[in-house]
């Protein structure tokens, strides 16, 4: 099973495309940037899975731009 489930992220964002982005940009940070962590504590040991798990709590959301 996937961790977190797709009705999580939706709660958080609505878009599964903009899920996504936004998951794909906040890892490329996390890569970047070890000690940004936003979470206490992961499930997952890749940036993708804790970009997803701080979208799921509601700790990340998608910036709209122009």
């Amino acid at each position: 099973m996937l961790y977190p489930p797709q009705n999580e992220l939706k709660d958080s964002i609505n878009s599964k495309y903009l899920v996504v982005t936004t998951a794909a940009k906040r890892a490329r940070e996390l890569q970047e940037y070890p000690d940004s962590l936003l979470l206490d504590e992961y499930r997952s040991l890749k940036n993708v899975g804790q970009a997803l798990e701080e979208i799921a709590a509601h700790k990340v959301y998608a910036k709209l731009e122009d």
